[in-house]
């Protein structure tokens, strides 16, 4: 690794501080920052860590009036864990608690976990051995490569990359809003291509938590994985799903960001989902796939646990 400075922020301010002007990122659980300066995958290097696991309150679990609050800074098996979560918002549990290893899970935030960089053996390669799109270069090396983990939706802004967080689908099927020091952006909108980090924080903007409101009765949430490895392994692909008056699929790591499958809902919206229905919506939510030449096999996958995460979901 370079030699970089090590920040300690006591306060969010004192942390934007810190970050403007470029040169500094943000630290907490370090799971996936580390692996990455360790490689040094980027054009730049930053030469200020600021840590942000002194500023007191970022790390709660709390439901107030029907409105679960988590802090940026709360560990995912600590998330896996809650009662209140298991019980409520049951997508976000389970997927917190297939995250990694449970050593990592004791460690990784929630922040951190949907502010990790995207997967691609190219763009990850040690000293940034692939100057790619998503590194200021010409060009996508994943599509005359080796492709079979990467996008079957396309290639957004012409990257074939895919976002591998198993808690990205969870919050957007369960309608989570994320908390900055700026502003509160669904988690739909909160990731981005074309932007250095692949979401919209602007340089000196820090994820402070998460507002999720309690779904309504009789609505219910599951997400399933699949991967090669029971643990500390990325996700092929992953699944969150929501049913009730307002379903919403999403899939994890088929795409350059989190890939909300309209088409599957528009299958379900007031359905009684069965067998049928659920094999329905697993063809609608693949229906737009356009693989690369070694990646079809997503889709079916894909498809696969659309199907059991709604009949899992509808207790069936």
């Amino acid at each position: 690794m370079k030699p970089f400075e090590l920040f300690s922020a006591k306060t969010v301010d004192e942390a934007a501080a810190a970050l403007r002007g470029g040169g500094a990122c943000v630290i907490a659980g370090g799971t996936e920052l580390i692996a990455r300066l360790k490689d040094n995958i980027l054009p730049g290097y930053p030469g200020v860590l600021v840590d942000i696991t002194g500023i007191p309150g970022l790390d709660g679990i709390a439901e107030e009036d029907d409105v679960l609050r988590v802090g940026a800074l709360a560990k995912l098996a600590d998330i896996a864990a809650s009662q209140v979560i298991r019980e409520g918002y049951t997508a976000l549990s389970e997927a917190a608690g297939r995250a990694a290893s449970p050593n990592i899970r004791n460690m990784a935030t929630l922040g951190g976990s949907i502010a990790q960089l995207n997967r691609c053996w190219y763009f990850r390669k040690p000293e940034n051995r692939f100057h790619c799109l998503r590194k200021g270069g010409s060009g996508c090396f994943a599509i005359t490569g080796d492709n079979r983990f990467h996008s079957i939706f396309g290639g957004d802004h012409g990257c074939y990359s895919v976002s591998p967080s198993d808690t990205a689908p969870a919050l957007i099927a369960l309608g989570a809003m994320v908390v900055t020091n700026k502003r509160v952006v669904e988690a739909e909108k909160f990731f981005a291509v074309g932007t250095p980090g692949g979401t919209v924080l602007e340089q000196d903007e820090i994820i402070t938590g998460f507002r999720i409101k309690r779904p309504a009765a009789g609505a219910k949430s599951a997400f399933l994985k699949m991967a090669w490895r029971k643990s500390i392994d990325f996700p092929v692909v992953n699944c969150a799903v929501m049913t009730g008056e307002s379903p919403r699929v999403c899939l994890g790591a088929v795409a350059p960001l989190p890939y909300r499958a309209v088409e599957a809902e528009a299958v379900i919206a007031g359905a009684l989902i069965d067998e049928e229905c659920a094999a329905a919506a697993g063809a609608a939510a693949v229906s737009a796939a356009v693989p690369l030449p070694a990646s079809a096999y997503k889709a079916k996958i894909a498809q696969t646990l659309v199907k059991r995460a709604l009949l899992i979901a509808a207790g069936r």
